[in-house]
């Protein structure tokens, strides 16, 4: 019983430690992404919000 709990603990901390290299080794290519997706993002609230920013609607009554 005991070696069954000591291999399913060695499986977690193998598995643990792929998963680390393994997001280690992408963590690159997920940074350039978000950064295009905020570019895109950033440029689409300034042209969906461009015309806001002339004048200032906050206390039209």
């Amino acid at each position: 019983m005991i070696a069954v709990i000591a291999i399913g603990f060695a499986l977690l901390i193998v598995i643990a430690v792929v998963v680390g290299v393994l997001d280690a080794a992408r963590a690159d290519a997920w940074r350039r992404v978000a950064a295009e997706r905020r570019r895109v993002w950033e440029l689409r609230q300034q042209l969906q919000h461009h015309h806001v920013a002339d004048h200032d609607t906050w206390d039209d009554d």
